[in-house]
């Protein structure tokens, strides 16, 4: 191998649906290159990568996990991820860290919603990626069925770098050489189309292939190398994590194919004025790591875990955070191993590592050692929504101070976690991307920090708006004896398109209102808006324009104004036939085919509408609709039902509606009620 410490680096997230085997799959890869004496179990709670204890009850994988070997010279960095949707912000997060994905297939329920998923958003992010199905030795399988399906799904870029044979207890290698006979298809027809494949990025290649007939390993590698960043090959591995079949041709294929440091598709990086750029994964250059996990650990405190991208890292390094201008010093440099830290002289290009208790340090953050003052980001990630929330509150005497600081930090681990204070109804709640995450929480609140809540469905977010134009006016006149207050207001309202948000125009002639309270009449505008007339929801998609006014000269101040502009907007939102607006989510289900007629129904039954469907394998059907969400209020459990526990969901914030009629009655006289009980 080559003497080049970052050519002989590899960095590779395991990604993939929920149960397909991944962390099994790791435990292999590690047992397979000598890392660990023998393999842990997940029945057992003894593998490397899931070491929570909350992962041992959940029986499958809650967070990300890092890992590491050494195979053929060559060093494997490794990010075994969550498969279940709801914990998709861990597993997104990995893949801005690593040069391959490989993406696991289970054999036994093929492709599944998050192999689609993983497969886009690793492509989006130009990743290489390299499909492997697992439990090739199960029964009840149909691999030459799976193979066309993925073929089929993904494009004819999916080809197989192996093929099982004897009845998945081993595999026949068809690239490097071709060798054996398989189960199926033939072994020197996959190494004829994968050859026809590769040598299509070169012409000069493709010449002398057309010519000779042939070409060697020598002469595929550059051109392999190329075709897997260009997304034109994507390999398929066969493999049994449980038996070892496959696996030791799958330790070849990562030191083999995948792409090192140099070789991969780097991430854009953004600075300043320069915009966007490159980094160059050369020791010797100034230091660019992205922290792409963040772990609060009970006892070793505040842990951000990054990747090098350039430059070296050691433990007396300075480090600038983002455009921070006061730098910190490393001190203790870690790298991490499933539940171990251990310490380490330096970090090259490629490298994972951590450091700990800098407060500062937080998801997504780039860390640097220039002194220049341009901020430097990464391209941010894109995250989906977390939609499904709970209200929570103290439930022991005390308690109030610690929730605050207990949500912050679990919104700091995970960019799918979110916290929302609500003015209106004083709620604090938690939002996460759907019950199992939820839940997940709450185990966490109280094993990791002893912090017991009460929980409750909080308010749907509904909002305001107005449908048509009007105009407000109020004056503020207070006379107490000595100094009074004065100031009045004349504006204008009109809607805005939906999602242009709030704008504020101030087009007064003459100083009849002094500039210096243009300001405060905005306040009060604002302030109106927090809570709508119809149902105290804030309003939103309007343009208020202030064009008159009268002040005093003496009796005028910041007060008056304020409650001038809050009165006449007020006042005029009467008159502009406010309307109450609800989210709507963009839902995708998968579900059994059999169900697919009592799911559209049901959905339909909710005021939702199918938006189209789509078969994902044999047995699995993929429904496309939207729905409000103030329509899925238990639907877990309804979906649970519908479909024997074989269906799952996801939801996305997709835009928001005027409700129904009936519905905007109701949700005023609820809030008629609770202001006569005020």
């Amino acid at each position: 191998m080559s003497q080049d410490p970052v050519e002989a680096v590899r960095t590779v997230a395991l990604v993939g649906h929920g149960g397909s085997g991944k962390t099994t799959l790791a435990e292999a890869l590690l047992f397979g290159s000598g890392a660990i004496a023998s393999m842990g179990s997940l029945e057992r709670g003894d593998t490397v990568c899931d070491f929570d204890p909350l992962e041992r009850e959940y029986g499958h994988s809650l967070a990300s996990a890092l890992a590491r070997f050494e195979h053929d010279g060559v060093t494997v960095n490794l990010i075994d991820t969550p498969g279940y949707h709801d914990f998709v912000g861990q597993a997104l997060a990995a893949l801005e860290a690593v040069d391959t994905a490989l993406v696991v297939v289970n054999a036994q329920n093929g492709i599944e919603l998050a192999t689609r998923r993983m497969m886009n958003a690793a492509a989006e992010r130009g990743l290489c990626r390299i499909i492997v199905v697992n439990k090739i030795d199960a029964e009840r399988i149909d691999l030459p069925g799976l193979l066309a399906d993925l073929r089929e799904a993904f494009g004819r870029e999916v080809l197989p770098l192996n093929l099982p044979a004897d009845g998945g207890r081993r595999v026949a290698d068809c690239f490097f050489p071709p060798d054996g006979d398989a189960d199926f298809s033939s072994v020197a027809e996959a190494h004829q189309t994968l050859v026809d494949q590769v040598v299509e990025v070169d012409e000069a290649l493709m010449a002398r292939y057309l010519e000779r007939g042939e070409v060697s390993p020598a002469e595929l590698h550059a051109p392999l190398e190329a075709a897997l960043r260009q997304g034109h090959l994507i390999p398929l591995c066969f493999v049994s994590a449980r038996s070892g079949a496959g696996m030791p041709e799958l330790l070849d294929v990562l030191v083999r194919l995948a792409p090192n440091p140099r070789e991969g598709n780097p991430p854009p990086f953004i600075k300043g004025e320069i915009g966007t750029f490159r980094a160059t994964p050369d020791p010797d250059k100034h230091v660019l790591a992205h922290v792409f996990k963040v772990v609060m650990d009970p006892f070793v405190g505040k842990l951000g875990i990054f990747r090098v991208h350039q430059g070296t890292v050691t433990r007396d390094s300075q480090l600038f955070i983002g455009d921070g201008r006061k730098p910190f010093k490393v001190g203790h440099l870690l790298r991490v191993q499933g539940k171990r830290y251990d310490e380490v002289n330096r970090l090259l290009p490629g490298e994972f590592g951590a450091v700990a208790k800098v407060d500062d340090l937080a998801f997504d953050v780039v860390l640097h050692d220039s002194h220049d003052e341009d901020h430097i980001r990464l391209r941010p990630g894109v995250f989906p929504e977390p939609m499904q929330g709970l209200a929570v509150t103290a439930k022991r005497h005390g308690d109030e101070q610690r929730i605050g600081d207990v949500l912050n930090r679990l919104q700091m681990e995970d960019p799918c976690v979110r916290v929302d204070h609500d003015p209106v109804t004083h709620e604090t709640v938690l939002r996460g991307m759907g019950e199992l995450h939820l839940r997940y929480l709450l185990d966490r609140m109280a094993s990791t920090y002893r912090l017991e809540v009460q929980t409750s469905v909080p308010r749907v977010p509904y909002r305001e708006t107005i449908t048509r134009p009007a105009e407000g006016h109020h004056r503020h006149k207070k006379q107490t004896g000595g100094a009074g207050q004065f100031g009045e207001v004349f504006l204008r309202i009109e809607p805005q398109q939906r999602g242009a948000g709030f704008a504020f125009v101030d087009a007064v002639k003459g100083g009849v209102i002094p500039g210096q309270f243009i300001q405060s009449v905005e306040k009060g505008v604002r302030a109106a808006l927090a809570a709508g007339p119809v149902a105290g929801s804030p309003v939103e998609d309007i343009k208020v324009t202030v064009y008159d006014g009268k002040s005093h000269s003496v009796d005028s101040k910041d007060v008056a104004f304020q409650a001038a502009g809050r009165k006449a907007m007020l006042d005029a939102l009467q008159a502009a036939a406010p309307v109450v607006l609800e989210p709507v989510v963009a839902i995708e289900i998968t579900a059994p085919g059999e169900r697919l007629g009592d799911l559209t129904a049901d959905l339909s039954g909710r005021r939702g509408q199918v938006s189209g469907t789509e078969p994902l394998s044999q047995q699995l059907v993929l429904i496309r609709g939207q729905v409000p969400l103030s329509e899925l209020d238990g639907y877990a459990g309804r979906l649970k039902a519908m479909t024997g526990g074989q269906g799952a969901y996801t939801l996305t914030l997709s835009h928001y509606d005027a409700v129904p009629p009936d519905v905007q009655q109701r949700l005023a006289a609820g809030y008629k009620s609770v202001q006569d009980d005020d």
